[in-house]
């Protein structure tokens, strides 16, 4: 199937006259800036919470309500610049650690919770507690010790529970009667914290939590983490030498997680140790409790093989297994499950029979149609779920991702309109997020039953270009794709040197039907390009054979990049003797690959922070795809791009290489671009390296995003020999 956007009017032209793309792109954190976010909708149906700048390139996020049963009338719950008395934030280290994980580049209120009926948030900022009244409109500090981190209210709203110099604190949300619950024992306040998730919690498994109220807001589950066992790497910033290195508990590969424990504690002072078998499930990759039943955990083994889902008994901590699972190559996890639903079944997402199906109990309720993603809300009537289309759809749906009502009487599609959207229920109020290939952003409607009652407003600026992107397949495994071509490009024009712009890999799907997601590859095929994006075998929302096609060997994921490439040539305007490709993360590890392994295919690559050595990665990671590195040395080689004789497997001729890094990297740390470099050197083929100060994995410094954009384009065109043209 293909789909064509070539002839979109351009969207607010004078802004694009007055700034260019690059420093448009980065002053508005990719467009980001201005969105409204991080919804959450009162029980009763009434008000909306929300997350939301200014504008476009105000990075200070206030906390605002929507009230639907008052006209629907947007204000304002809690303003930072003036909590803050306009004073600058000042984050502690393990703040901005947490925003690394969760690749949060903004400012203000980054994050909320609120009680259970939602008529209290409560959030930091600048390492204090403030909490917010969220009928009234009024904010208010909290006398409290910090610096303060993921503070959460009690469901009754009557307290604050909130990690501060690695204990569980709580207080009264009158800022009374401030206490630890749990703090570091003697002796471990180094490397013990209660209430904080991990690093491969955060990194890897999407849980960036470590606490959970009970329902009757009497107790707490708290998780104990002690890095000690883990190995420690040093990160500094050699463009500053007066300034102390970083030392980073780093679980590499093969090396000692932290260890994690859990405990219940009581607002009484009890607490009790939660018991399971964590020598041979050591992950809690899942912690849920509600009202409908016991707290329930999902925890893996090493291996990610097998997983038990175990219900807690609060009082002593003790654990029966509710269901168990095992697979030969790994298992998913998945947003918003395990949990129950109200008449005590157990809510999964589960692969079976080679599709992704919605679990309820024991019965499954979707089959091979729907590539289940996500479970978004679970009531007595339906479970809300998010899905792309699965093997036996009609329609593959290239890049469409949708909301669906599932029950036992069926399936019925939420989202009508072909795009991707996301959505957040209660109340029977549903706020549902919807971006498209023809519009900039998203547009977030308010529904009822159906009928949009009101719409939250985006104060995200305008790009100053639009993609012309064709949405297709590729190659005989019809490879999700989507190609681009310069804006004013005409068939006469002849054929264009080709600049393929992948991530590639797991958890990282490229191929939307949405605007945004191309903006920054429209911008390369406007400089003379022809963009092609390919979602290959790895690369999620395809189906769990898809996914899991890659263990043992992630060259297959080059396999289908030039797989695609040389099938769309069939059909596009590509010049094959002028290829070149970039990536950032495992975009930049999949274009160090394609230069050193297939330079007949290749003849430039810019590689952006990769993962070059996969011993060098983290355990929950790099362990589900090629096991222990201990136990499987020659699949790891195999796998890398260096290993400690040099260069693996790289063929001729030599091709042009930039490499790309942040010096603050503690995801992918830049010694895999030195060690990259020091192969390449060693093997007497130039290249270049472009170090970047300060910088993380994440970009977000505005004139670095800027120039790095323009940098590439110049490497790129001088490698093919496009210098002038």
């Amino acid at each position: 199937m293909t789909t064509e956007n070539p002839g979109i009017p351009r969207p607010d032209e004078s802004q694009a006259q007055r700034l260019s793309f690059p420093r448009q792109h980065a002053r508005t954190q990719r467009f980001t800036l201005g969105a409204p976010r991080a919804f959450t909708v009162a029980p009763d149906g009434s008000r909306v919470a929300f997350l939301r700048s200014s504008d476009g390139t105000d990075r200070a996020n206030r906390l605002w309500v929507l009230d639907v049963s008052d006209g629907s009338s947007e204000r304002v719950a809690a303003d930072p610049h003036v909590l803050l008395g306009g004073a600058a934030e000042q984050l502690s280290a393990e703040e901005r650690a947490r925003r690394e994980r969760s690749r949060e580049g903004g400012a203000g209120i980054v994050g909320y919770a609120t009680d259970a009926a939602v008529e209290l948030a409560a959030f930091a900022l600048s390492g204090r507690l403030f909490t917010a009244e969220l009928r009234a409109g009024t904010a208010r500090e909290l006398p409290v010790p910090g610096p303060v981190i993921d503070p959460r209210p009690s469901p009754d709203g009557r307290h604050v529970a909130y990690v501060a110099q690695g204990a569980l604190r709580v207080t009264g949300v009158d800022g009374e009667g401030d206490r630890a619950l749990a703090e570091p024992e003697k002796g471990c306040e180094a490397t013990v914290t209660y209430g904080l998730a991990e690093f491969i919690a955060a990194e890897e498994m999407a849980r960036s939590r470590g606490f959970w109220w009970s329902p009757d807001s009497q107790r707490l589950l708290v998780a104990r983490v002690d890095d000690a066992p883990v190995q420690r790497w040093w990160i500094a910033d050699p463009a500053h030498p007066d300034r102390a290195s970083e030392q980073i508990a780093y679980p590499a590969a093969g090396t000692p997680n932290a260890d994690v424990r859990l405990c219940v504690l009581g607002l009484d002072g009890s607490r009790s140790e939660v018991v399971w078998d964590r020598a041979r499930f050591p992950y809690l990759a899942r912690v849920h409790w509600s009202a409908d039943g016991a707290p329930l955990l999902l925890v893996q083994s090493r291996d990610q093989c097998s997983q038990l889902y175990l219900a807690v008994d609060p009082d002593s901590g003790a654990t029966r297994m509710v269901h168990a699972e095992e697979d030969p190559e790994w298992l998913e996890l998945f947003p918003g499950v395990p949990c129950w639903s109200p008449s005590g079944k157990l809510v999964r997402i589960v692969d079976e029979g080679g599709a992704r199906v919605l679990a309820w109990g024991e019965r499954p309720l979707t089959g091979p149609q729907l590539h289940v993603r996500a479970v978004l809300d679970v009531t007595e009537e339906d479970i809300l779920v998010s899905a792309s289309a699965g093997s036996a759809a009609a329609d593959p749906e290239t890049g469409e991702i949708h909301v669906y009502r599932v029950n036992e009487l069926g399936v019925e599609r939420v989202s009508q309109e072909p795009g991707v959207h996301s959505a957040v229920r209660a109340g029977g109020l549903t706020v549902l997020a919807s971006a498209t290939l023809d519009r900039p952003g998203a547009q977030v409607q308010v529904l009822r039953g159906g009928k949009q009652v009101a719409t939250i407003a985006s104060h995200a600026q305008r790009p100053g270009l639009t993609p012309r992107v064709t949405l297709t397949e590729g190659g005989t495994r019809n490879i999700p794709c989507a190609v681009l071509l310069p804006t004013d490009y005409k068939e006469t024009d002849g054929p264009l040197p080709v600049l393929l712009d992948p991530y590639g890999g797991p958890h990282g799907q490229r191929v939307q039907r949405a605007h945004n997601i191309f903006l920054t590859s429209q911008w390369f095929a406007d400089q003379g390009f022809a963009v092609l994006v390919a979602d290959g075998r790895g690369t999620p929302g395809h189906s769990p054979g898809w996914e899991k096609s890659i263990k043992n060997d992630k060259t297959r994921t080059l396999e289908d990049q030039v797989d695609a490439l040389h099938s769309l040539a069939e059909r596009f305007p590509f010049d094959l003797s002028r290829v070149a490709i970039r990536g950032w993360s495992y975009g930049g590890y999949l274009a160090g690959m394609a230069a050193l392994r297939r330079p007949d295919v290749f003849h430039a690559a810019v590689v952006g922070a990769p993962v070059t050595d996969l011993r060098l990665y983290d355990t929950h990671y790099e362990e589900r795809y090629l096991g222990d590195p201990n136990l499987t040395p020659e699949t790891y080689r195999h796998n890398s791009l260096i290993w400690d004789d040099g260069l693996v497997e790289a063929a001729e001729p030599h091709r042009p290489m930039l490499i790309v890094h942040g010096l603050a990297d503690d995801n992918v740390v830049v010694a895999h671009s030195l060690r990259l470099s020091s192969a390449l050197l060693a093997a007497g083929r130039p290249h270049e390296v472009l170090p970047l100060s300060g910088v993380t994995h994440m970009t977000p410094q505005e004139q670095v995003a800027e120039n790095l954009l323009l940098f590439q384009v110049d490497f790129l065109k001088r490698s093919l020999g496009l210098t002038g043209k």
